[in-house]
């Protein structure tokens, strides 16, 4: 047999053990079982934005993901997008919108697996970065900030969530009495805190009226507006009287997502829902 004749049978032996099996006697099958479910599956909640990760799936022949979306946990999964990596990014996300996210894994032959079993759950909300504030006893009208407008404003605003002081060179984030705010400690950046706590606020004191606690370089702060929504503020430097920072809003009411959500719940297969493609 001529090379070339004998590289092109090689070829094709190799296709066609790749889309078959072979079975303890040697014989060839067509290979019809779909890969199991992804796992590991989580987001991170961006601006506008999530972006979908998970875990490689064991089996050899797993040809890629296909990422689905709904609206609720119960609600029709309609396919999102394709990919050969084990992460995906929506970029379609609206900021306020709750998605449901859900992976399946498919293999050459295009078996396709069930939907994942994890309830991934995600609401973009919109973020800022390197924003400046002046302390409020020099430069009242540009010390306090509007997370809902995104505009800096005068600390005795009736829009402000917070205000920048400096005390006797101290330097402090206020809110006003109808408002809390929580030190959420050292941090990387702002990702690092993921959700709102549901306790530990700075309590208002004694003949207060407002609740303060020390700006400090690196440190991520939490707040709970006065019309219940969360944010967060990571202060990235503090100069004289000048405080810059980063900063994400929950558009949601009442939601304390800040980052990412997962968890599972071990979704049966009945409640598995057929894929709209």
């Amino acid at each position: 047999m001529k090379p070339v004749k004998l590289f092109l049978a090689i070829l094709i032996f190799a296709a066609a053990t790749l889309f078959t099996g072979c079975d303890e006697f040697g014989d060839y099958f067509y290979d019809d079982v779909p890969p199991s479910p992804p796992e590991g599956i989580y987001t991170v909640t961006g601006d506008e934005r999530v972006d979908l990760f998970w875990d490689e799936n064991p089996e050899g022949d797993v040809a890629g993901y296909n990422v689905y979306y709904a609206y609720s946990y119960d609600g029709k999964y309609t396919l999102l997008g394709s990919t050969y990596n084990t992460s995906y990014i929506d970029y379609g996300a609206k900021n306020g919108t709750t998605y449901y996210y859900a992976v399946t894994a498919y293999d050459y032959n295009n078996n396709e697996s069930d939907l994942s079993y994890e309830v991934i759950y995600d609401t973009p909300r919109p973020e800022g970065f390197n924003q400046a504030l002046f302390d409020y006893n020099r430069s009242p009208n540009n010390s306090g900030y509007d997370f809902s407008k995104y505009l800096v404003v005068a600390y005795n605003s009736d829009d402000a969530d917070f205000f920048f002081e400096n005390y006797n060179g101290t330097y402090y984030l206020n809110v006003w009495d109808d408002t809390d705010i929580q030190d959420m400690g050292l941090t990387g950046d702002i990702w690092d805190i993921s959700y709102a706590p549901s306790s530990g606020w700075v309590p208002m004191l004694p003949n207060e009226n407002v609740k303060y606690v020390e700006a400090r370089v690196g440190h991520t702060y939490v707040i709970w507006t006065w019309d219940n929504h969360f944010a967060k503020v990571r202060v990235r430097s503090i100069s004289n009287d000048r405080m810059v920072f980063d900063w994400a809003f929950q558009l949601v009411e009442g939601n304390r997502e800040l980052k990412r959500t997962t968890f599972s719940n071990g979704r049966s297969n009945h409640t598995i829902l057929k894929k709209n493609r």
